[in-house]
């Protein structure tokens, strides 16, 4: 069956006052916005439905279940999202044949990721040529951090423990969010499995992934409810992978077979989360996380030599926790503290005396408090005041230049107005960065950089509204502008010979048009499609191009355009009650260009590593033996550099694969057995210029839960 949220209603239904206090919440706060007057048997965060019951959630009907409500569903939020809003739930990905974390986001419109290939490579996503700095990272509700280079390496965060995925282009009608959550052009949400009912029955998931080039991954998690207030969940992940995959290289009619070395990596990482909920209008909630992550860097491809002696270390440990609290129907309070600690170590064996290995050391505080006041039925505002401190230490002047640290000091105010058709949502973000450097080791070098980076402070404005151009049709209209601030990294600013103090931060105007429709074809098909154009522009931009897989090149282009189009499209025909068809897919053109100086041969050239067109589809047909799916992504070709330098192109490709899954279900005990081949016509091809990608490649995993 298919798991789906709970929303909790008041019996008072009729209250529109609750009810946009309610959808102001957002997403993430459905559990937390019952009252006393709540009059409910269950509180619930996952049901099991029949097959039927899958389809009428798609649909935007309401359903009572005893006592608790189902009222809006994830297809609805997306449709009338005053920004582009994309959505993936466990039971999207795997109806799509969604294999990672990698594959997820490239099933997204305007989503640019760079991959270094197999398990253990490096992957970054850009949204809409912003580049990957501009694009956050929310887990659980918090911003993830990377104050070295700016970029979070989605490789380290599987799907198993995750429960949806959302891309929020811009802001929307969710208010009731950190101001650091508002800082970025484009926000990546990773939002975990939920903590149980108040059930008091232990349960447990166990999985096992086996597959190509020595892939080896077990899962585990526990998770129970002690009493109807407090529950605690516990995750343990390993990945070993040998990534010793083969590829060819042609040079002219010459064609050389050969395997990648050195790409061994073994990682593992584990959570405990909890939950604490005394009242209804109160909650608590934690997490301990720990990620650890060694693994050998595979170099760069050339002509009858890959040879590299590269290793990369990475651990990370931080403990977050959140508080929310409510008072009647007009005022909450939401309140996150996290404490961040990172550690990478570099080295090269190959590279005489050591010269390049590295270690580095960075460490976060951060403190965050959002307050919401809901006046009217009509009008909801929200202040919201982040605090971070960032510290960087490296391990020599080679690896960075000084000690910075950095305070971060981002508020917010938003205000929301919604009536009949209309939904308009104005936010305006302070943004101040104080930077500081500490204990500079002192050189006879001249070209070693001693000075502080400049502070920084701007004011950001953002406004969205949707539109209901029909009274009896699920048909939206959405516009929205935002202009941000992005302050320099400590690489950016500090790394030797390639920052610079002098850096000019970058700024950015994004202005959105679209519209959502979703039509009712017929009884048993239903249909959702979006469309939206773009037109993005950033001033001194800082564009990041890959040396190796830990070393990255800062050029300051100057000014860029970026010119597109997002088009997504789901479709299901539900055949009876135990066939089904469900088709889905996305494409997107982006021209991003250079727009520094007429006068420059490379003015109007496309932006390092942006794909003039990205696509992605999928066919699922779901039936009482083995579900089937086919599914597809690709790109058009790319240039590894601003010049484009002749016979450097690197080649569009397109992926395909094939998935096939069995559910048995017996009891309390559930069994998923399913079997993936990637890559399925062994299609030779590389996203990040000399780093091949995988061929063909196979795995199997075995869900087992009670």
């Amino acid at each position: 069956g298919k798991a789906f949220a709970i929303r909790l209603t008041s019996q008072n239904t009729n209250s529109k006052h609750n009810k946009i206090f309610h959808r102001t919440l957002g997403l993430g706060d459905e559990m937390f916005i019952n009252m006393k007057k709540f009059n409910l048997s269950i509180i619930a965060m996952l049901v099991s439905v029949s097959a039927m019951a899958q389809t009428d959630t798609i649909t935007s009907r309401v359903h009572q279940l005893k006592e608790v409500t189902v009222t809006k569903s994830q297809r609805k939020r997306m449709l009338t999202s005053t920004a582009p809003l994309q959505m993936m739930d466990r039971k999207d990905m795997l109806t799509m044949g969604v294999t990672d974390m990698a594959d997820a986001l490239h099933r997204m419109s305007g989503v640019t990721l760079r991959d270094y290939g197999g398990a253990g490579g490096m992957k970054t996503v850009a949204v809409r040529g912003f580049g990957a700095k501009h694009t956050g990272v929310s887990y659980d509700g918090v911003m993830l951090s990377d104050c070295q280079s700016g970029e979070i390496d989605l490789s380290r965060y599987s799907l198993d423990n995750v429960a949806k995925l959302s891309l929020v282009i811009g802001d929307n009608d969710d208010i009731f969010i950190p101001a650091r959550q508002a800082a970025s052009s484009a926000v990546l949400n990773i939002q975990t499995l939920p903590l149980p009912s108040d059930e008091r029955k232990p349960h447990l998931t166990s999985q096992l992934k086996m597959g190509s080039f020595g892939y080896v991954s077990p899962y585990l998690r526990y998770e129970q409810s002690f009493s109807k207030a407090f529950a605690v969940s516990a995750v343990a992940e390993y990945i070993y992978a040998e990534n010793d995959y083969p590829y060819e290289i042609r040079n002219v009619k010459t064609v050389t077979k050969d395997r990648r070395t050195n790409s061994l990596m073994s990682s593992g990482h584990g959570e405990l989360n909890f939950s604490w909920q005394p009242h209804a209008t109160n909650r608590l909630t934690g997490k301990i996380y720990y990620y650890d992550n060694s693994r050998q860097l595979p170099g760069i491809v050339h002509y009858y030599t890959n040879v590299s002696g590269e290793t990369l270390h990475d651990r990370n440990f931080f403990v977050q926790a959140g508080y929310q609290k409510r008072w009647g129907d007009t005022w909450a309070l939401k309140t996150i503290a996290k404490v961040n600690w990172y550690e990478s170590i570099y080295r090269d064996k190959l590279m005489p005396g050591a010269v390049n290995d590295a270690s580095y050391w960075q460490r976060e505080y951060y403190a965050s408090a959002a307050l919401l006041f809901v006046p009217t039925k009509h009008w909801a505002m929200d202040y919201s005041a982040d605090y971070s401190f960032n510290n960087l230490n490296g391990s020599s002047w080679r690896a960075i230049i000084g000690h910075p640290f950095r305070h971060s000091i981002l508020q917010s105010v938003t205000v929301k107005y919604q009536t009949g058709r209309w939904v308009m949502t104005g936010k305006l973000l302070h943004s101040l960065f104080i930077n500081r450097q500490k204990n500079v080791e002192q050189t006879d070098r001249t070209d070693v950089q001693i000075n502080s980076a400049r502070n920084m402070r701007r004011l950001s404005p953002s406004l969205s509204l949707s539109y209901k151009l029909l009274e009896d049709e699920e048909l939206f209209l959405r516009a929205s502008y935002k202009n941000i601030f992005r302050s320099p990294t400590f690489n950016e600013s500090y790394y030797y010979h390639y920052g610079s103090t002098e850096l000019n931060p970058e700024l950015t105007d994004q202005w959105n048009i679209g519209v959502t429709y979703s039509p009712h074809l017929s009884r048993y098909t239903t249909a959702t499609l979006m469309f939206d154009s773009y037109i993005n522009k950033v001033k001194d931009m800082i564009v990041a191009v890959p040396y190796n897989m830990f070393v990255w090149t800062c050029i300051n282009v100057g000014n860029v355009r970026s010119i597109g189009i997002d088009a997504t499209m789901q479709v299901e025909h539900q055949f009876n009650k135990t066939h089904r068809l469900m088709l889905s897919g996305s494409y997107s053109l982006q021209k991003v260009q250079n727009r520094t100086n007429p006068e420059s041969p490379n003015y109007n050239k496309q932006i390092a590593y942006m794909p003039q067109h990205t696509a992605s589809g999928s066919v699922a047909y779901e039936n009482p033996w083995i579900n089937l799916i086919l599914h597809a992504t690709g790109m058009s070709s790319r240039w590894p550099n601003n010049e484009h330098y002749p016979s450097t192109m690197i080649e569009g490709y397109v992926d395909f694969g094939l998935t096939a899954y069995k559910q048995i279900h017996f009891g309390n005990h559930h069994v998923e057995i399913r079997g993936d081949i990637k890559n399925l016509f062994n299609k030779q091809y590389c996203i990040v210029a000399h780093y091949p990608m995988p061929g063909r490649s196979w795995m199997i995993s075995i869900n087992y839960k009670l």
